[in-house]
């Protein structure tokens, strides 16, 4: 199955919410390459960017998934390139 490398960065607004997208993030960990979060204190933020090499569905799926949660948002830029 051809696969993607991708990156999807997460703005997370609602504390309460984390939970959820680390759970959604965990049901696809053997998609995800790395992880790297950074607390924004000064603005009450969180901003995550999860690097990813899943098929394109995967990658669409598990995006619009997170950004249902109340308080996050997502945005997926995908590479051009294809399978390794």
């Amino acid at each position: 199955m051809e696969t993607r490398v991708a990156l999807i960065g997460i703005i997370v607004e609602d504390p309460d919410s984390v939970e959820r997208l680390n759970h959604l993030l965990h049901e696809n960990s053997r998609y995800i390459v790395g992880r790297m979060g950074i607390p924004y204190r000064e603005r009450d933020v969180s901003i995550i960017s999860v690097v990813v090499d899943a098929p394109a569905e995967v990658i669409s799926a598990l995006s619009g998934r997170l950004g249902m949660l109340p308080g996050i948002h997502t945005k997926t830029v995908y590479s051009k390139l294809g399978s390794a």
